[in-house]
């Protein structure tokens, strides 16, 4: 299949929410997404790197695959050191290490790219790879029959102990946080994409690039039109952008779905605002 054109890339994202799993084809899922922005840019030769970056993890791995230390030293060797993918603490907060296509083409990227590609190449071999729900950072979790580790691709693929993780933790919500049984909570696919998308969205509304914003949460919303907070957060926008159609229809969606009495009474209210401008 062709990946000039976005058909593929919209049925791929609208697949994902007629059919919600835990588990997805993650890889396939980011490049979608990633298509989305670079519209004219065949897709095929970034699908060809999965595959290879899934056999090359293989390679490394060998007749060792299957204790902890040589799946992660694997994982490590093949994206890391043959690859020579790179957190990108230089640039962190440019939109082209958001968009998998662009971190396959500069190998550098955020916690969330690097560790859809860790976990895709962890389940190429049928190992067991996930994401967790550890805040401000994106972690992975690796298992084998003789333990389990958890992962940052970000920082070298290293394996942080507890310690390391309220470092983690406090660089991102403050000197006061602490470990919490939730940090380590796993997360389904669905979730790490819409990770990844809010990355994007948060970088537009900081840079006051609103338009831009609101695309990328009605893109959120192929995949993920049950979630009350993105039907929410297009309503608002769309009325920011004076999308008054948009914003009314994005706010009924959130209505007929929302279970907080206080923000359904507040999106009602603008509801009418909104309908008051369009009569």
């Amino acid at each position: 299949m062709d990946g000039v054109g976005t058909d593929w890339a919209e049925a791929k994202l609208r697949g994902i929410a007629a059919a919600p799993a835990e588990r997805l084809d993650l890889g396939e899922a980011a490049l979608a997404l990633a298509s989305l922005e670079r519209r004219q840019v065949g897709i095929e030769r970034y699908r060809d790197h999965l595959v290879r970056l899934g056999e090359d993890v293989g390679a490394c791995a060998g007749a060792a695959a299957d204790t902890l230390a040589a799946r992660t030293a694997a994982l490590n060797a093949a994206i890391l050191g043959k690859h020579g993918y790179r957190g990108d603490a230089e640039n962190y907060d440019d939109l082209q290490n958001a968009n998998l296509m662009r971190v396959i083409d500069r190998r550098r990227g955020l916690p969330v790219t690097l560790g859809i590609l860790y976990i895709h190449a962890a389940r190429a071999q049928g190992w067991d790879m996930v994401g967790l729900s550890f805040p401000g950072h994106f972690l992975v979790r690796l298992e084998a029959a003789d333990g389990r580790a958890i992962i940052d691709p970000f920082n070298g693929g290293k394996t942080p102990d507890a310690g390391a993780l309220r470092e983690l933790l406090r660089a991102t919500a403050g000197a006061e946080a602490e470990l919490a049984p939730e940090h380590y909570e796993t997360v389904p696919d669905r979730a790490v994409l819409l990770r990844l998308q809010n990355n994007i969205k948060l970088r537009l509304i900081g840079a006051d690039r609103i338009a831009k914003a609101a695309e990328v949460v009605e893109v959120m919303l192929l995949f993920a039109p049950d979630q009350a907070d993105l039907w929410r957060e297009a309503g608002l926008l769309h009325a920011h952008l004076g999308n008054l159609g948009a914003a009314g229809a994005a706010i009924e969606h959130f209505l007929a779905l929302a279970d907080n009495d206080t923000a359904r009474h507040t999106m009602a209210t603008l509801l009418q605002r909104v309908r008051a401008k369009l009569n």
